[in-house]
């Protein structure tokens, strides 16, 4: 590509006059820009052959040129003058000219304090809102760590609307180390409040309204940030091996009164932040079917019945078959952290063994009507056979 597109000695006709329209460019950033083409319009290929393989939905478009912030690499685009110096290659006046810079001495004490045992990577030049920013990464291997099943403690998380986050630590013979709720009530008072401003001004005939959603998504990552710190620190504290999440699907479209409560969910985010520092920490991320998890009651008494079907004015209550009243998140949670360990169980277990377990506890067979009560059974005849 770079050849139809840039004049060189060996090169002097490409068949297309880049070079005219974007003069002196640096070859860096001209194959950032190649990369990202091809990038583009191998996504939209491979969208298209899905496509007419199963023609659901609309038929993808053509792939339109988007905002990509480019690397500055060494020599080429970026030099380190002195400590707090730098010069950088921009287009400017015209032309691609070199332009020094301050570089921050908080952020650069920073950078020489906490990261100077990890690689450097090229910077990046950011734009947040009016303002241009080096952004520099680093590179850092941390080996994850790898215990057997019987030694591993779990954090089991149920990330909910009303309570945030609901954890139960847990070890794979069924004993829970803890339990852990995070209610961000301040916090979803603020976004209640923000999104009633948003209803009421577009009552009075507002469209688009930037500041208000702007505050709502300020709340929204604030509450988002605080949960996934929350979930670290009770991994941290019990030194959890690994972190367990749902697999939660919300694409489509939803429906129902809470379905704005639904859409502004950022339980995706949650999973992202703490993927990000659990890895760093050495600990490991799991994911398992969200199915039946809070339908089912965790000690196997069947369907639970939660608001008024149950007799209560909130979801965070459920009654079990048995009557049994109990926190339907934390029923949950158990739910989550069983229903890991009988997955790897059973994974590690031989195909005649495998059989011969599944037919003395038939409901691990199906995953995702497997409860808290199951692993219990699960371990029992696990034991009987050893013994």
């Amino acid at each position: 590509m770079e050849r139809c597109i840039h004049a060189t000695k060996d090169n002097p006709d490409p068949k297309y006059d880049f070079d005219t329209k974007f003069y002196k460019m640096p070859s860096y950033m001209r194959r950032g820009a190649i990369n990202e083409a091809i990038g583009k319009v191998s996504s939209y290929k491979s969208n298209l052959d899905n496509w007419n393989k199963n023609p659901v939905g609309k038929r993808p478009s053509c792939p339109k040129a988007g905002y990509i912030f480019p690397a500055m690499y060494r020599t080429m685009m970026y030099e380190k003058i002195d400590d707090y110096t730098a010069k950088v290659k921009v287009y400017i006046r015209n032309t691609w000219d070199w332009i020094t810079i301050d570089l921050k001495k908080s952020d650069i004490d920073y950078i020489e304090r906490y990261c100077k045992n990890r690689k450097k990577c090229a910077p990046t030049l950011q734009k947040r809102g009016k303002e241009w920013l080096l952004d520099f990464p680093f590179e850092e291997r941390v080996k994850l760590t790898n215990k057997l099943i019987g030694d591993r403690t779990i954090v089991a998380v149920d990330l909910g609307i009303n309570t945030a986050a609901t954890i139960s630590v847990m070890r794979s013979d069924g004993t829970i180390l803890g339990r852990h709720f995070l209610k961000l009530s301040k916090e979803i008072d603020h976004l209640t409040h923000s999104i009633n401003r948003i209803k009421k001004a577009q009552q009075r005939g507002g469209r688009k309204m930037p500041r208000l959603w702007a505050k709502v998504k300020g709340i929204n990552s604030d509450i988002s940030s605080k949960t996934a710190a929350f979930i670290i620190e009770v991994a941290q504290r019990y030194q959890a091996d690994v972190i367990v999440f749902e697999h939660l699907e919300k694409k489509g479209k939803v429906h129902g009164s809470k379905k704005q409560k639904l859409k502004l969910w950022r339980s995706q985010e949650v999973q992202s932040i703490v993927s990000n520092k659990a890895h760093r920490l050495g600990m490991r991320i799991s994911h398992i079917c969200a199915w039946n998890t809070s339908r089912l009651a965790y000690d196997g008494s069947g369907i639970v019945s939660r608001g008024k079907n149950g007799g209560f004015n909130t979801y965070e209550l459920c009654k079990f078959k048995n009557g049994k009243i109990y926190n339907c998140d934390l029923s949950a949670s158990y739910n989550i952290g069983a229903k890991y360990f009988i997955r790897e169980i059973l994974k590690s277990l031989n195909e005649s063994l495998r059989l011969h377990i599944q037919a003395k506890v038939p409901e691990c067979s199906k995953r995702s009507t497997c409860t808290f009560s199951t692993l219990i059974n699960l371990n029992a005849e696990i034991i009987s056979l050893a013994i």
